[in-house]
């Protein structure tokens, strides 16, 4: 059995540590406390989720690939149509000036 100055520190030790459990609880609490009211008012703002978020920009980054593709694509079949058209053009005055000779 510890006597004078030991048992009072170790007495000390065990209210610090005691102390220091309490706060942690007190801690975890008002944490929790938080947390909850923290999710109500964002859920009353009507704040998108994450995931809705990610959700939505990645079918935006799919749109943005999609409409790339089908800018080239009809680049490519403007250009194709183009030169249909001179080469249609070219043809048709050669054989109008033949038919009025």
């Amino acid at each position: 059995m510890s006597t004078g100055p030991n048992r009072i520190l170790d007495e000390f030790a065990k209210l610090m540590t005691d102390a220091a459990g309490a706060a942690q609880g007190v801690r975890r609490e008002v944490e929790t406390a938080f947390r909850g009211q923290a999710e109500r008012i964002l859920n009353s703002m009507d704040i998108v989720q994450r995931e809705e978020f990610e959700a939505a920009r990645d079918m935006a980054v799919k749109a943005r690939e999609e409409n790339a593709r089908l800018s080239a694509r009809i680049d490519e079949l403007e250009a194709r149509l183009a030169g249909l058209t001179a080469a249609a053009e070219m043809s048709a005055p050669a054989s109008g000036s033949r038919a009025k000779k």
